[in-house]
């Protein structure tokens, strides 16, 4: 597995973690930007109001939701939507949320 941190697998989805985790303005921030950009971004490219740390914290609560998956390239995090996951397991759960 290396660097990469683990993520679960869709039958370990929770409704209860994924809402909490998308509660956050910050969080629904990430996951929207995502969603528009349509491809992965690094954690750094990110346009959202908090320290680096924070930022950490929120791309955790994100992935041990199952909502985004992370992986490097060189010394860079990448975050991708995991939007197939999410639609197999809640159809319709990130269109809903995102503008």
């Amino acid at each position: 597995m290396g660097r990469t941190p683990a993520h679960p697998d869709v039958a370990q989805f929770d409704l209860q973690q994924i809402l909490e985790a998308l509660v956050d303005p910050v969080r629904r921030s990430i996951v929207s930007q995502l969603v528009a950009s349509g491809t992965d971004i690094k954690c750094g490219d990110f346009d959202i109001p908090v320290s680096k740390s924070t930022a950490t914290h929120h791309f955790n609560v994100l992935r041990e939701a199952g909502l985004i998956r992370q992986y490097y390239v060189g010394t860079a995090r990448m975050n991708a939507l995991r939007r197939d996951d999410m639609d197999a397991a809640f159809p319709g759960l990130i269109t809903a949320i995102t503008p």
